[in-house]
């Protein structure tokens, strides 16, 4: 039924795909609100706090409670804001952020998605594609906050987009191929090991650009609270804010399901189902990403850019340099 790969764009075939599309979201939501409880709860149990615990049996409706709050919310729009921009930005940071998922394999028979061949570059430009919506809603609000914001978000983001994307480059060189599928499979194959044992430098530049691109601490700085309130989402209220808050969970989840395909064998794995060890390795990706919040101070915008331009990219070359010579003797 949902295998559409191979036939003609008819009528069935459309909604079986608008079907799978469907399917995945509804996935997709029901991850990202208890991704944002676990979120709570790790980083409480780290700080000697309980976390959520009122809403539900041990706090689990906490996030639903939420998001029917912000849902009910009024929407605000300030008086002086570009009223189009400010309306749709959240749309457009949302959007690319649910896209991506069409091209990961969450198991070998990926039945809701596709095996591009041209996979890993569709990764890279529909992600780049979210600080649009980032920079419009930041310069449409008329804050000086929100400027702020959007334009540190830009520079960050195009900094932390080019080691991220030349970390992938090296698990394509070894992989040959630009499909996520067949690079999962290529590991399999390997000398017996995932490709985070060859690409272990480039997995540690892939982890810290990561963390940029998804502006999470320490890399938070397009909106941190206590020098910009919010940030680009300043002036963001009810469902409008809630978009901004959904795209930044999506990608937390998207950037762990892309770095277990590259680094960790994807689906791969002894005993368990696919699925079961997919979800495994995405979610020690994310848990890490929880510990890093909660242990790790934010750090000044001109150490971030430094840090990309004159540590990251060099050791990025130095990496495909390596992963060449590796790929000569191999």
């Amino acid at each position: 039924m949902f295998s559409w790969l191979d036939k003609p764009m008819e009528l069935s075939t459309f909604l079986n795909m608008a079907l799978g599309g469907v399917v995945v979201l509804a996935f997709i939501l029901g991850v990202v609100t208890y991704t944002i409880y676990f979120e709570r709860k790790i980083i409480g149990w780290m700080q000697w706090r309980i976390g959520p615990n009122r809403v539900g049996p041990l706090g689990l409706f906490q996030t639903i409670a939420d998001v029917l709050k912000l849902l009910i919310k009024e929407d605000v729009i300030p008086a002086k804001a570009d009223r189009n921009v400010f309306m749709i930005a959240p749309i457009i940071a949302f959007f690319p952020s649910f896209m991506v998922l069409a091209i990961i394999p969450f198991s070998a028979t990926h039945i809701f998605t596709a095996a591009s061949n041209v996979g890993v570059l569709y990764y890279i430009a529909l992600s780049a594609m979210s600080i649009l919506g980032v920079v419009l809603g930041g310069w449409a609000s008329n804050n000086k906050y929100s400027l702020i914001g959007g334009m540190r978000s830009a520079a960050q983001m195009i900094s932390y987009e080019v080691p991220l994307a030349m970390s992938m480059l090296g698990v394509v060189l070894l992989a040959g191929s630009l499909n996520l599928v067949e690079i999962v499979e290529q590991q399999k194959d390997f000398p017996y090991v995932w490709y985070i044992v060859p690409q272990a430098l480039g997995f540690v530049i892939f982890i810290i650009s990561a963390i940029a691109e998804l502006n999470r601490t320490p890399f938070d700085l397009p909106e941190a609270e206590s020098e910009l309130v919010g940030g680009y989402f300043t002036e963001y209220t009810g469902f409008r804010f809630a978009f901004y808050m959904l795209a930044e969970y999506v990608y937390v989840f998207a950037m762990s399901a892309l770095g277990t395909t590259l680094f960790l064998g994807g689906w791969e794995g002894p005993f368990l189902p696919g699925w079961l060890w997919f979800a495994i390795k995405v979610s020690a990706f994310i848990f890490f990403f929880f510990w890093v919040r909660a242990t790790m101070p934010r750090i000044r915008t001109d150490q971030l850019l430094v840090f990309s331009w004159k540590v990251l990219i060099p050791l990025s070359l130095l990496n495909l340099v390596l992963t060449a010579v590796l790929k000569y003797l191999i």
